[in-house]
């Protein structure tokens, strides 16, 4: 009965993080596309997108590579 309970909650709580997440895809001037598990954050002081790539690490681009930031 303890699993079924634990297996349980582990499946609610994947369900809930994979809602909570945002993909996008960021399109640079060059063609290529970053995809991103999150929607980037902008940094206004230095003028990059940051962002997590879908391997989880992380990643930077400059504003003035960026064509469009689009949501999945």
């Amino acid at each position: 009965m303890r699993h079924r309970l634990v297996a349980a909650f582990m499946v609610a709580s994947g369900i809930l993080l994979t809602g909570c997440s945002t993909p996008s895809v960021i399109t640079l001037n060059d063609g290529r596309e970053i995809q991103t598990l999150d929607r980037p954050d902008y940094d206004e002081e230095s003028g990059f997108y940051e962002y997590e790539q879908i391997d989880g690490k992380p990643g930077k681009v400059n504003k003035d590579q960026v064509r469009t930031v689009q949501q999945l």
